[in-house]
């Protein structure tokens, strides 16, 4: 059971440290993607996304990637 603790650990940093990098590269790149054309994006609202983003990583990701095959 000692085993369990560093994996489950690690397993939490894995998926906030890719988090973190889907949020900043979808918030400065894939944002204007998914909003509908023309819809301006100020910075305080790219802020505001950067957290949500990062938690709900594989769903914007996931959106993301299917506004680009469009």
């Amino acid at each position: 059971m000692t085993f369990l603790a560093p994996l489950l650990l690690s397993a939490v940093g894995l998926y906030a440290l890719v988090g973190i990098v889907v949020a900043f590269a979808f918030v400065s790149a894939g944002l204007a993607a998914v909003l509908p054309a023309g819809t301006p994006v100020t910075v305080g609202a790219r802020i505001l996304f950067i957290p949500g983003s990062a938690a709900l990583w594989p769903l914007v990701l996931s959106r993301w990637l299917r506004s680009r095959s469009r």
